[in-house]
């Protein structure tokens, strides 16, 4: 199994990051798991890490469609970080609304981070897969 420093969820469904959580723990290594329900939590987290000169996790989970503050919101705030670091960042979405790949498109292009669109339901495979360092 493959060593991964961190690795965030930002996910509201509960079922789905304890999915995410069960195929990430089985499929590589990591230090830690930590999960926010919204993307406003996460990037307050983030930041504080960021401000702080914490660890920033090396791949983030990330669920589109979330209250509060959505996984695009999330987005854009987070690659205006000024982190040096190459973060995977891994779209996992139901959506199956163009637009939302169009989205991607659009940040994939504009941020240093590799950002990858991946479809729910995630597998062992795809989870080893999505999991590879930027």
């Amino acid at each position: 199994m493959k060593k991964i420093s961190d690795i965030t969820i930002i996910d509201d469904d509960a079922i789905t990051v304890f999915g995410l959580r069960k195929l990430i723990s089985t499929s590589i290594e990591c230090n830690s798991i930590e999960s926010y329900a919204n993307g406003k939590i996460a990037l307050d987290a983030l930041t504080n890490f960021f401000n702080n000169n914490q660890q920033i996790p090396q791949i983030i989970f990330l669920d589109i469609n979330m209250p509060i503050m959505d996984g695009w919101e999330f987005l854009e705030a987070f690659i205006e970080l000024p982190i040096t670091n190459k973060i995977r960042i891994n779209i996992v979405t139901s959506s199956i609304d163009p637009r939302d790949k169009q989205q991607w498109e659009h940040y994939k292009d504009k941020s240093h981070h590799l950002i990858t669109f991946n479809q729910k339901p995630i597998d062992r495979n795809k989870i080893t897969e999505i999991t590879q360092l930027a």
